[in-house]
């Protein structure tokens, strides 16, 4: 089932890079007491995620900081060696928070999970955006096209908040 407005996240651990390497760090670090932006992708460095997608959080930063957001973050079904090194191509740095998801079990818990086998991906996040209030759903943008972002983009979300 899809996690839905209203609904909490469900507990999980992520992944980051940190200069001493990869951190773990669960829902209730990333959610408890803060009012934070996360939007998925399908993969890190792939075409809409890196020219589209992602561009318009870090454009949009201050914007959407402004509006009382602690943490903006973005979540992919990618090992943290993989966000760490996308994180610093796109000068993510002290920006966005990049969450490796590696087995997919976030996604998969919040039912925004998709196949992506005949791309040869395998299992990935869905393209979303959420605000997320203590660990409370109170906006969610799903893609129906995984090659847009247009219902996800920080514009929509700037919009909501």
């Amino acid at each position: 089932m899809t996690i839905s407005v209203g609904d909490k996240l469900p507990e999980a651990t992520l992944k980051t890079m940190t200069a001493d390497g990869a951190k773990e760090l669960t829902t209730a670090d990333i959610f408890a007491g803060k009012k934070v932006v996360l939007f998925g992708v399908p993969g890190a460095f792939t075409p809409t995620c890196n020219n589209n997608h992602l561009p318009g959080y870090l454009e949009n930063n201050d914007a959407i900081r402004a509006r009382g957001v602690d943490t903006i973050a973005v979540v992919a079904v990618n090992d943290p060696f993989v966000m760490g090194a996308w994180e610093k191509f796109t000068g993510g740095e002290g920006k966005i928070v990049y969450l490796a998801d590696g087995s997919g079990t976030f996604v998969k818990a919040l039912g925004l999970d998709i196949d992506l086998s005949g791309a040869g991906m395998g299992l990935r996040s869905k393209r979303f955006s959420m605000i997320v209030d203590d660990g409370k759903v109170t906006a969610l943008n799903i893609e129906p096209v995984p090659s847009k972002a247009d219902e996800t983009s920080a514009a929509n979300i700037l919009e909501q908040l």
